[in-house]
């Protein structure tokens, strides 16, 4: 079963998923700065562009071009910056 979820007024869509028992969503950031709270911990992997993410409580922005991923502790938040469109894949851990 695929579910649709939109975010910020259409600049962040994804598909979500279930694949061996783990849920996943896949998606697109257009360019703009965004705030993603959590429930679950999550890795984010970036499958096409870049982005700059930061960790809630943390000042410094890091760089993740294609082909490099993150995580996210549960009940926190995370920020992320994007300059063009980034495709990603989150894996709810």
């Amino acid at each position: 079963m695929l579910s649709h979820n939109t975010y910020f007024e259409g600049a962040v869509q994804s598909i979500g998923f279930t694949r061996n028992g783990r849920k996943a969503t896949v998606g697109v950031i257009a360019p703009g700065e965004f705030r993603f709270g959590t429930d679950a911990p999550e890795r984010m992997t970036i499958v096409s562009g870049a982005l700059e993410a930061r960790l809630d409580g943390s000042e410094v922005w890091r760089s993740y071009p294609a082909g490099t991923s993150f995580e996210v502790p549960g009940k926190s938040a995370f920020f992320v910056k994007a300059t063009e469109p980034c495709g990603y894949v989150c894996e709810f851990l």
